[in-house]
């Protein structure tokens, strides 16, 4: 009796820990093809990076807010994450319009652009909440 119990547990212990290994495993992969350098040399992060540093001057604190805003229904852990990468994003649609100013258009424009699609329902809802007209971003969803 106690012989099969104790078998049981140590096959559900190893069934936990290949499944925890493989969890593990497969988001250190994601991170390391992001660090992996492309065709031009640089990275994903190191583009985030570097449209961030190159934009940092435009930002003023109501686009902040709002950026801050709209990656709050994100977990903590993946927070900072999630904000580089949308603030990436709008830095490069920033440089490439060569804008003056990050502008409530540029951030509503780089969120959709750099999120998935799942992601759009919660934007279209707080959008409506700031009472903010969503059909000029309709073909960007």
């Amino acid at each position: 009796m106690l012989n099969t119990w104790f078998s049981y547990f140590i096959l559900l212990w190893v069934i936990i820990l290949t499944g925890s290994f493989a969890i593990g495993g497969f988001f250190m992969f994601r991170k390391f093809l992001k660090r992996f350098p492309k065709a031009d040399g640089r990275s994903d992060l190191d583009w985030e990076e570097y449209y961030l540093n190159k934009t940092r001057h435009l930002w003023k604190q109501p686009e902040k807010d709002l950026l801050e805003e709209l990656v709050s229904p994100v977990p903590e852990l993946f927070r900072d994450v999630a904000r580089q990468k949308i603030a990436g994003k709008i830095g490069e649609l920033a440089l490439k319009e060569k804008a003056k100013a990050i502008t409530l258009d540029l951030v509503i424009r780089g969120y959709i652009v750099a999120t998935p699609k799942r992601d759009h329902k919660f934007l279209r809802k707080k959008l409506a909440e700031m009472q903010i007209d969503v059909s000029p971003y309709q073909h960007l969803f």
